[in-house]
């Protein structure tokens, strides 16, 4: 079993940015794909970026492609999500997800979840 713990988010200003940090503990063996969802109330989860943890390759979703940045730091097991240039548009609970069995966008495809972390953005 694995377990990912998120953290990083925050109460920040528009215009700034923020890192968010995914780590995973226990059984890590299906962990070939780490992704970062977010929920805003009322709205669906999406997909924000994802990283083939073998290759070190990224793919972003199209609302936040380049102001994103998916990395990861292998020896911690821990991915990370840098976001620039915040805008209240981006506030929502960010989540880690990793295992994946299906298309990365889809919540249902992937295996396994963190709790969370908030991020809320203010104009």
């Amino acid at each position: 079993h694995m377990e990912l713990v998120e953290s990083g988010g925050d109460s920040v200003q528009a215009g700034t940015s923020l890192t968010l940090s995914c780590t995973a503990t226990g059984d890590t063996s299906s962990r070939n794909w780490v992704a970062w969802f977010r929920q805003a109330p009322g709205k669906q989860r999406e997909g924000v970026a994802a990283l083939f943890i073998s290759r070190s390759r990224p793919v972003y979703g199209a609302s936040v492609k380049g102001r994103v940045t998916i990395s990861q730091d292998t020896e911690k097991n821990t991915v990370y999500l840098q976001m620039e240039s915040l805008t209240p548009e981006d506030t929502a609970m960010y989540y880690c997800a990793a295992g994946l069995r299906g298309t990365w966008d889809r919540p249902q495809d992937w295996q396994y979840w963190g709790q969370g972390t908030q991020v809320t953005v203010s104009s």
